[in-house]
């Protein structure tokens, strides 16, 4: 029996050696997909168009959807997600704005931008409507800036690659009067890109430049674009700078600076052309050699072994509470006040998805508070999965035999003496597996830390994607470090299974 079992283990892992080398042949290979049938604005309408959700091409691109023409509007997180969808041909086009594109289009020689523009924008920088002497101080940055030519400077050096300049911040600043802090998406270059482990480019070195005239010293704090108003109304930031237009909705919910540049949102299609990729080899370096990217997935990977550890024993305490509650309850009846508050917490926590409760922690609840993010994470995921946790200790402590409860208490021992020493040893070996599937269900939910510019693995998988403009080695890594988890994981589980089990031979 041993043999068989070796010899299906060695098939199995044959078979996934076989399945990781094809897809890496694939990889190697070039694609060629049939050009954009756009030529104008015009051909837009009966067009798949995708855009950044949220962003202005977004907003504009809106006034298409729900045409006679049946034009639909495919909405991405991240502009590189977008690219990377009209590359295998699932949209037409993607409308963007100019400098991005043409960092999209140096790395993809099969994608071209129209030269018809899509429209003109202005940036600026977004703050709070009740922060009013912040925005007044920016603005007066901002015109000094203009006025000595600095930022005419800086933008220069990242569009026209001129490195007769680069910013740095004055030496002898006190800083003294605390801090700025920037929430941005850090995927939109020239504006805002990760290099060498921090987050350059146009927006970046501009906000240092005036929080150095405000004697400030600018933190920059990478989030979903989605999320970055959201951010700045909560006070978690001070500044939202992400290439944001100022449009009449936006200016409801929060006031903008002067505008510091002028951009314009282009149409990027595919032209038709053959666009080889990189070999292996290269692909690898670019991904985690170059720029020692690969400190982003160390980085991530620490984050989230510690939110899913501590979150695993803050869901254990708190299921296990809830549980004990709730049995007593259905056995004694007992408890009802507590039993009452435990199926509220159940049916709030279960009915609500996880990325909702993060960001109502972290919006909402600590929306005054300058608390850890990953505290916030802990407390979200851990008050999250103690609600399965609770539920799966309960089922397993119902489903034993009832005369194991009355011959304990025939024997003298109280209620919680019956638990503690016959009812919860059997529930946990009972409930092991079930609960372990829990907890892997957790370690990969952490995925969605991000919205709260958390950088754990998911995210620095994205980091890089965002650099490199290239998918399978970014996400098959962080795929592969998620699988070796739940491996580990799995094993361990399965060995303390056994263990529990040697007293029933």
């Amino acid at each position: 029996m041993q043999f068989i079992e070796r010899e299906k283990n060695k098939m199995k892992k044959l078979k996934i050696l076989c399945l990781f080398a094809f897809v890496l042949c694939l990889t190697g290979c070039g694609g060629q997909m049939e050009p954009s049938d756009i030529s104008s604005i015009d051909d837009l309408e009966g067009k798949k168009i995708g855009v950044q959700l949220n962003t202005t091409g977004d907003i504009y691109v809106s006034d298409y959807e729900g045409d006679e023409a049946g034009t639909v509007i495919e909405r991405y997180n991240k502009g590189n997600d977008a690219i990377s969808s009209l590359k295998n041909g699932k949209i037409d086009c993607v409308v963007i704005d100019e400098e991005p594109a043409k960092a999209f289009i140096k790395r993809n020689s099969d994608l071209s931008i129209l030269e018809e523009e899509f429209t003109i924008e202005e940036y600026a920088i977004c703050v709070a409507k009740e922060n009013i002497r912040l925005c007044d101080d920016i603005n007066k940055a901002l015109a000094e800036l203009k006025e000595d030519g600095t930022l005419q400077k800086i933008i220069d050096h990242y569009i026209n690659g001129d490195d007769s300049f680069q910013y740095e911040s004055p030496e002898g600043l006190s800083y003294e009067n605390g801090t700025l802090v920037m929430a941005t998406n850090a995927a939109f270059p020239p504006y805002e890109f990760y290099e060498n482990n921090k987050i350059t480019g146009i927006d970046a070195d501009m906000a240092t430049a005036v929080a150095d005239k405000l004697n400030m010293k600018l933190v920059i704090e990478d989030m979903e674009f989605d999320s970055i108003i959201n951010a700045v109304q909560s006070g978690k930031a001070d500044i939202g700078v992400a290439g944001m237009t100022v449009t009449e909705d936006r200016l409801k919910n929060i006031n903008f600076t002067d505008t510091y540049t002028t951009a314009k949102q282009v149409i990027v299609i595919r032209n038709g052309e053959y666009n080889p990729l990189l070999s292996i080899k290269d692909s690898f370096y670019q991904n985690f050699i170059e720029d020692n990217r690969y400190t982003y997935i160390l980085k991530g990977l620490r984050n989230t072994l510690v939110i899913a550890f501590l979150a695993v024993m803050l869901g254990v305490a708190i299921g296990f509470i809830i549980s004990i509650i709730r049995a007593t309850h259905d056995k004694t009846g007992k408890l009802k006040i507590l039993n009452f508050l435990s199926r509220v917490y159940l049916t709030i926590i279960r009915g609500t998805p996880t990325m909702i409760q993060l960001l109502i922690i972290y919006y909402v609840i600590f929306a005054s508070a300058n608390v850890s993010k990953i505290l916030v994470a802990v407390l979200a995921f851990g008050i999250n999965s103690g609600a399965y946790v609770a539920e799966i200790l309960r089922g397993g402590i119902m489903s034993l035999d009832i005369g194991q409860f009355e011959g304990a208490r025939s024997l003298g021992l109280t209620h919680g003496q019956t638990m503690r020493y016959f009812i919860l040893p059997q529930t946990i070996k009972n409930t092991l597996p079930a609960l372990a599937n829990e907890f892997i269900v957790l370690i990969k939910e952490t995925a969605i830390s991000g919205y709260i510019g958390l950088q754990d693995l998911t995210m620095a998988g994205n980091i890089i994607r965002g650099n490199t403009y290239q998918a399978f080695f970014p996400l098959i890594t962080v795929a592969c470090i998620y699988l070796v988890i739940v491996l580990i994981l799995t094993a361990g589980v399965n060995k303390l299974e056994r263990s529990l089990k040697k007293n029933e031979r």
